[in-house]
């Protein structure tokens, strides 16, 4: 349960970099944030894995890049549902989820268990 929340805080702080530092990303609040980050984490459940699957020999063909398209259209559906995340475009949440995914990884280096 520890390893859940944790993950959930460092992606709901994620949100919130990538809101302050990209200009096409606008988070209205920390509760927008962590209902944002609830929801992508569902939707990473949940969706993510089929998509990965069926576009497997395009993400093959393009050395993994094409990941991070997924990763874009995933935070756009999230931010889609969630009232107080506005993203300019599709660039936007691209961008955002690969930042992310950065402060999200960073976060579980510095949290993981040595």
């Amino acid at each position: 349960m520890l390893r859940f929340t944790v993950r959930w805080l460092a992606t709901a702080l994620g949100i919130g970099v990538a809101g302050s530092l990209l200009p096409g990303i606008q988070v209205d609040g920390a509760g927008a944030a962590i209902l944002t980050a609830l929801l992508l984490g569902l939707i990473n459940v949940t969706i993510r894995p089929v998509l990965l699957i069926l576009t497997l020999p395009l993400t093959l063909l393009t050395f993994g890049a094409f990941a991070l398209v997924i990763n874009g259209a995933l935070f756009a559906l999230a931010a889609r549902f969630v009232e107080g995340v506005h993203l300019a475009g599709f660039g936007s949440a691209v961008l955002g989820a690969a930042v992310v995914s950065l402060v999200g990884g960073a976060v579980h280096w510095i949290f993981q268990p040595r």
